[in-house]
């Protein structure tokens, strides 16, 4: 699997006109489900999702993770980060996981997300959404489980 983060001032998700998920201060994880993914990539991902420390402590180091700083989670399912972008000018999806188990896995990720973080919101799968963000610093991060 692999996420795109973003640590972000706020962020939504509209879908049809309508807030589908949102959170205030905290990560946007962009997330990609790849060949070859399954269960144990899931628990990876939330676990680097809710310790990774992209949060400044008191002295502006980023040492603190989402739940130090009670932070919002929002999981936007994004296949187009599986791109194989090496060759050509046409980006290539050989390498996403077929629609059937990415939307499984991406269930997965955001079932148990939820049950671990309460403030998570998220997406939804294949639809056709507007992402909106307040990137803040900006810190970005790709993570590949």
């Amino acid at each position: 699997m692999r996420a795109l983060i973003q640590r972000v001032s706020e962020a939504r998700v509209v879908v049809d006109g309508a807030v589908v998920g949102e959170i205030g201060h905290g990560l946007l994880a962009l997330v990609a489900v790849q060949k070859g993914d399954d269960e144990p990539a899931v628990e990876r991902l939330l676990h680097k999702l809710l310790h990774y420390r992209v949060f400044a402590d008191s002295n502006g180091k980023m040492n603190l993770d989402l739940q130090q700083v009670k932070g919002g989670l929002l999981l936007v399912s994004q296949f187009t980060l599986a791109a194989d972008t090496t060759k050509g000018l046409r980006p290539s999806f050989s390498s996403a996981a077929e629609p059937a188990l990415a939307r499984d896995l991406f269930e997965q990720l955001v079932e148990r997300a939820c049950t671990a973080w309460p403030q998570t919101a998220c997406g939804v799968f294949a639809a056709d959404m507007k992402v909106q963000l307040i990137n803040d610093g900006p810190v970005t991060f790709l993570l590949d489980v």
